[in-house]
């Protein structure tokens, strides 16, 4: 008798199974050049693994029970504190530069493994969360709200990269991390890279989701046609 593996099930494997290619890159790349230069890339992996089991807890919480109770709220809560962590990983390409190399190419296509898989697990617990909004507001509310995620997402790479804060910030020194936010708020002219990096950051990310979705929707059209 044949096995049928719900789509879900198979998508999650299949995202193991990039994790275990990346990760193999990674241990090659470690091998051949004698060094763990890039060992913060499995760690960011892991991290951008998070969103989407965030993602994945949240709607099993929503088959049952309402988004404001303390469960929806605390899981959206942390959905959306790991969620730039997927994105964040694009930054991650200005590490070539400066590292001594066996293969420069082969670098590259380890990063881009790594971005892609990340930018996939980022995607992925995004378009779960658009439908359970779709579920519940129109399509305009929804695409909004999203596009409210993906704003704060880019402001955060830029805390991330530039000011070197990350999620565990939020719980360990909050004060600090709103210092620097309310700075930059306030003051928006004395810092010229922030409107550059978040608004970037924004359209390359807003325009590739839009592609997810279109895409997903395709699919689900033309196998149903």
């Amino acid at each position: 008798m044949q096995l049928r593996l719900h789509p879900r099930t198979l998508f999650l494997l299949a995202l193991v199974q990039a994790t275990v290619v990346t990760l193999g890159l990674f241990v090659v790349r470690v091998i051949r050049n004698g060094n763990g230069d890039y060992n913060y890339l499995a760690w960011n992996l892991f991290l951008a693994w998070l969103p989407l089991l965030f993602a994945l807890w949240l709607t099993r919480i929503l088959r049952t029970k309402l988004w404001s109770s303390w469960e929806g709220v605390g899981v959206s809560g942390l959905w959306l504190l790991f969620l730039p962590n997927s994105f964040y990983m694009i930054s991650d390409f200005i590490h070539l530069q400066g590292i001594a190399t066996v293969d420069l190419l082969y670098d590259a296509v380890m990063f881009t493994a790594f971005i892609y898989l990340g930018l996939t697990l980022g995607f992925s617990g995004l378009y779960l969360v658009h439908l359970e909004l779709k579920k519940r507001y129109n399509a305009i509310r929804s695409a909004s709200v999203i596009g409210g995620v993906l704003l704060l997402a880019s402001f955060a790479i830029y805390l991330g990269r530039d000011l070197r804060w990350n999620s565990w910030d939020v719980l360990t020194n909050p004060a600090g991390l709103l210092f620097d936010i309310s700075d930059r708020l306030l003051a928006p002219s004395g810092y010229g890279t922030i409107a550059l990096t978040v608004g970037s950051f924004f359209a390359l990310l807003a325009s590739m989701y839009a592609l997810v979705w279109c895409a997903v929707r395709l699919v689900r059209k033309t196998a149903h046609d």
